[in-house]
């Protein structure tokens, strides 16, 4: 036999045995499951999505949609305080229809109310809540509920109601959330002999924060206006020592502000002083002769 013909029969018989030997190793690895199954185990635990925190909230911050967010948490360890919003993933036995189903319901539901976490928007955060820590009952304050208009307030500001009527309140169109001018109406006292029923108004306080009107701090969506006997209003602690002195005066009245015109300076125009402005004389000469009026 030839040399040649000799190594190449060699070489073959030596890649025969090399790749029987692969052969053999892939096979005996691919009886390990035990990892996939370990996968499928981890993929199967049933989970609820959680209504959590998007970003730290302080105190006195009213939530907004973006503020909150859903986060996928283990179905076993959800307190009965968390806000959820039904399963993510199926529970052991359930197939995928069924999660398709819960999640097509879901998306329906969502879009026609909003969903569970539309009823949050407008809450005001009363406890500081961390970034992804879930939103839990007791942390907030919603609209409504017991301790709302503390919380809504602003740091260092305070809550002031005004009687207000149908005509003094821009014909009940004046929503919670809307900025106001106030007005004074009062009766001029020490006026001339004979002139009695002078009236003079005066701005009193300006681009005022309307929190509510009677009970009602948040208008619903189609609500066009609101009538009520009360307004409250948020002002400092001085402006509110003025509005006190200004309500003993006269008859006050509200003037709706646009909303381009909210971002110009708020608070008081003036104190309200009681009692008549200072008079100013004029000395008038009606056919030569000096006559002395009395200007307020």
């Amino acid at each position: 036999m030839k040399p040649a013909r000799i190594v190449v029969i060699c070489i073959a018989a030596v890649s025969a045995i090399a790749l029987a030997l692969v052969v053999r190793a892939m096979g005996s690895s691919s009886n390990q499951p035990a990892r996939p199954a370990a996968a499928a185990t981890v993929e199967s635990r049933p989970m609820t999505r959680v209504l959590v925190a998007a970003s730290d909230l302080d105190p006195g911050k009213r939530l907004a949609e973006g503020d909150m967010d859903w986060k996928d948490w283990p179905s076993d360890q959800v307190n009965p305080a968390f806000i959820v919003d039904g399963p993510s993933s199926p529970a052991k036995g359930e197939g995928r229809a069924a999660e398709t189903a819960a999640k097509v319901s879901r998306a329906a539901d969502e879009a026609v109310t909003g969903g569970a976490k539309s009823d949050y928007v407008g809450a005001v955060v009363r406890e500081t809540i961390l970034k992804g820590e879930p939103i839990v009952a007791r942390k907030i304050v919603r609209a409504g509920d017991s301790g709302y208009m503390a919380a809504y307030l602003e740091p260092g500001m305070r809550a002031m109601a005004i009687r207000v009527t149908v005509e003094s309140a821009a014909g009940g169109f004046i929503l919670p959330g809307d900025r106001v001018d106030v007005v004074l109406t009062r009766e001029l006292e020490g006026a001339a002999e004979g002139a009695g029923g002078k009236h003079v108004s005066d701005t009193v306080m300006r681009n005022i924060k309307v929190l509510a009107i009677d009970q009602t701090t948040r208008a619903a969506d189609d609500e066009q206006a609101v009538v009520g006997a009360t307004a409250t209003l948020e002002v400092t602690p001085g402006d509110a020592e003025a509005l006190a002195l200004a309500k003993s005066e006269g008859e006050l009245s509200l003037m709706l502000r646009s909303y381009a015109d909210a971002a110009g300076p708020s608070g008081a125009v003036r104190a309200a002083a009681s009692g008549p402005r200072p008079a100013s004389a004029v000395r008038v000469y009606r056919g030569g002769e000096p006559q002395v009026v009395s200007v307020q």
